[in-house]
């Protein structure tokens, strides 16, 4: 790995480029119609201090990023929710994504968490291997559920 990465806590000037990057995964979990927030979305959420960031930036530009904000488990307690997680293809299998979730941990760590928590497509089974390499636990028992409030 190059040793000009930077990893780093996001900034708002960062969020048009997250979006990007959220827009990417979406194309790759062949639902790329379903990202219908906007970049004043991200914006408004960052402000209010809904979601936090961590980018991985090399040669000024960002090649991965994980955005995650906090939540409460009635079972566990504090909890931090890892919303999206995504490194750019060409950037992949360097070990930026084991750093970029590292980071995430020691995130949730210091914000003296008792849980992280994510979700991952039963058929992507790169990065379930890759969580599993993590020792996470992969449930396969819990079915999500949701209500679109449009």
């Amino acid at each position: 790995m190059s040793t000009n990465l930077i990893l780093r806590r996001g900034q708002k000037t960062d969020l048009q480029r997250v979006y990007g990057m959220v827009k990417e995964l979406a194309l790759f979990e062949n639902e790329p119609e379903a990202v219908i927030s906007t970049v004043d979305d991200y914006i408004l959420a960052f402000e209010e201090g809904l979601i936090s960031l961590i980018v991985a930036e090399k040669a000024n530009d960002l090649i991965g990023m994980a955005l995650f904000y906090d939540t409460f488990s009635t079972w566990r307690g504090k909890m931090l929710y890892l919303e999206d997680f995504y490194v750019k293809p060409a950037h992949r299998s360097l070990g930026i994504g084991d750093m970029i979730f590292d980071a995430v941990i020691e995130e949730s760590l210091n914000r003296k968490c008792k849980i992280l928590k994510w979700q991952v497509l039963d058929w992507n089974t790169g990065a379930v291997k890759f969580y599993e390499r993590k020792k996470a636990t992969i449930e396969k028992n819990w079915w999500n559920g949701k209500i679109l409030l449009d």
